[in-house]
């Protein structure tokens, strides 16, 4: 069991250390609103990575199958959203955004349902969940069904982990941070963002 455990939190730590665009939107919302709206971007990220080792657990043929038929309408879908998200977050003006010590109005449920919905739409994800399992061999010897659950919640530890050390680290320098600044970090996090759907359309074009 503890070998469950600590597979599974490396592997939590693996699918969430990539700084893809939902590590760049946790690290703008961080130094634009707090670091609890951070984490709930986290842990949306995360609850969908739960979804699909889910799925990959105990779905795995049915739903690759599905992937593989649709791999370029859901790359191009997915991708589009995030181009869309990215100018978003470029066009947004930190002065809408609370500053430090200011009571903040957003809401820590759309941050996450918002950071859940952007990285469920890309299901391309399981098969680096598969690959991580099969790295690691994850659970290739499994003799209790309780096996599974653990499985689960050391994989949502490992993210957790990971998703609260990112937005500490990031919290410090929100105090240094000007309106300039924010506004810097905004438009950076969405050129990323939309570089990163534009590279996705492109790959599911070609």
């Amino acid at each position: 069991m503890l070998d469950i455990i600590i597979k599974g939190v490396i592997i939590g730590l693996f699918i969430s250390i990539p700084l893809g665009p939902i590590g760049m939107l946790c690290i703008q919302r961080t130094l634009n609103r707090g670091r609890k709206y951070g984490i709930a971007t986290g842990l949306g990220a995360t609850t969908s990575d739960l979804i699909y080792t889910f799925i990959t657990l105990f779905f795995l043929t049915i739903v690759i199958d599905i992937v593989e038929q649709n791999r370029t309408l859901i790359q191009i879908s997915g991708s589009v959203i995030l181009i869309g998200f990215g100018y978003f977050i470029f066009s947004s003006h930190p002065s809408r955004q609370p500053q430090p010590n200011e009571r903040n109005q957003h809401s820590v449920f759309s941050d996450y349902f918002t950071s859940l919905g952007l990285t469920i739409s890309n299901p391309l994800v399981l098969f680096v969940l598969i690959a991580l399992f099969a790295r690691f061999s994850f659970l290739t010897d499994t003799k209790s069904v309780w096996e599974y659950p653990v499985a689960i919640l050391s994989i949502l530890s490992g993210a957790f982990l990971w998703w609260s050390t990112l937005t500490f680290m990031v919290s410090h320098f929100r105090n240094k941070l000007n309106m300039r600044g924010l506004k810097i970090i905004n438009q950076i996090t969405g050129i990323i963002i939309i570089v990163i759907g534009i590279a996705g359309v492109v790959w599911g074009v070609i």
